[in-house]
Formats: structure tokens, C-alpha cells, sequence
């Protein structure tokens, strides 16, 4: 039994011993690479770029900077003003009033974000001049094979208002959200950015 316990005793200082030079070696050798001058041999070497992220860098490799995200810019909402306009037809629709008497003459320009740059350089073959021209109005040929779609949108929604729902100005403003809400479902592929009221007449 003594044999035993000898034996398990000098395997315990053995093993201590051994972790602790391990421990010793490795703190060491990062304490030679982090602070020995670059001019002394070392396995790799550190260094910052300007921004201070670390650089990895071993003997004849190239220098590789440590993996970043990268962060795309978010472009910025266009503001009404900086779009294309689009001047819809008049429309002249009976409300949906009692009397049956009563009406609203309405003309609306929407205004659209205008295509993106990517998109005109496909569309365009990357040129510029004529072919960016040419990129702006396919744009416009598209807006106008849709408006169809939104003069129903148009007709259908202030049909079901009174007289009452428009002659204010909040009245207004409210027919102008709703009016946005509507043609945006109906041609979700285009950005609009908002529309403006050119004539608006309710008797």
C-alpha cells in the first residue's frame, strides 16, 4: 500500500511539474510575440491597421486584416419633391351622398421614386446621355401602362365618401393617406412617395 501511494505521490508531482512548465512555456512565448522587437524571429506577427483592428500576419504571407462585418450604408427616404411626377386625368365622381346631387372634381399628380441607378444602368447597358434618358422614360411608360390600375383605385375610394368626409381639411389629408394606401396596394412594385392634390372641387 505504501508502494502505491509512493508511486501515486511522485505521478502527482510529475504531472504538477509538467502543467506548470506547459503553463510557464505558454506565457512565454506570448509574452516574446506580443513584446519582442519586430527585428527578433517570431512564429507571426501582430500589427494594427489605422482603424487599430489587428492584423495577422506569418513569414512570407500576406498581411490579412481580422474578419469584420461589413456594414452597408442604408440609402436615405426620399423626400416629396425628389421624385418623378405623374399627372393623372381629371376625374369628375358622384359621392356617395344621400341626395345623389353631390360631387367632387379631383386632379392628383403622384409622385414615385425614380428608378435606382443600378436599375438604369441594366436597363441602360451602363451608358450614359441618351441611354440613361432612354432608362427614364421606359420608367415613365411603365407608371403610365399601370395608371389604369390607379385611376380605378382612385375612383373606387372616393366613391364611397360624403360630402362631408372631404369639404374640411382634415378631410382632405385623411383622402390623401388613404388615397396613397390604395395606390400602393395596387402597384406595390413602385415607390410612391406622395401625391398632391392640383384641383380639388367638391359641390
Amino acid at each position: 500500500m505504501k508502494k502505491v501511494l509512493a508511486i501515486l505521490n511522485i505521478v502527482s508531482k510529475v504531472m504538477t511539474t509538467l502543467v506548470t512548465t506547459v503553463i510557464a512555456v505558454i506565457s512565454l512565448a506570448t509574452a516574446y510575440i506580443v513584446f519582442a522587437p519586430d527585428e527578433f524571429p517570431k512564429p507571426f506577427r501582430l500589427m494594427y491597421s489605422d482603424s487599430g483592428a489587428p492584423l495577422l500576419g506569418g513569414h512570407g504571407s500576406n498581411v490579412v486584416a481580422a474578419s469584420q462585418p461589413t456594414v452597408e450604408p442604408t440609402p436615405e427616404p426620399l423626400k416629396p419633391g425628389q421624385g418623378v411626377m405623374f399627372n393623372m386625368s381629371t376625374k369628375i365622381i358622384n359621392l356617395a351622398d344621400p341626395s345623389g346631387r353631390k360631387y367632387i372634381r379631383l386632379t392628383i399628380v403622384l409622385e414615385f421614386a425614380p428608378p435606382s441607378e443600378t436599375t438604369t444602368a441594366k436597363s441602360s447597358g451602363g451608358g450614359h446621355g441618351t441611354e440613361a434618358a432612354s432608362a427614364t422614360d421606359d420608367f415613365a411608360a411603365q407608371i403610365n401602362a399601370r395608371m389604369p390600375i390607379m385611376d380605378d383605385a382612385v375612383i373606387t375610394l372616393l366613391s364611397t365618401k360624403s360630402f362631408d368626409d372631404l369639404y374640411t381639411a382634415e378631410g382632405k389629408e385623411r383622402l390623401r393617406q388613404e388615397l396613397m394606401q390604395a395606390i400602393a396596394e395596387r402597384v406595390p412594385e413602385y415607390q410612391l412617395i406622395s401625391i398632391y392634390f392640383t384641383e380639388f372641387v367638391v359641390q
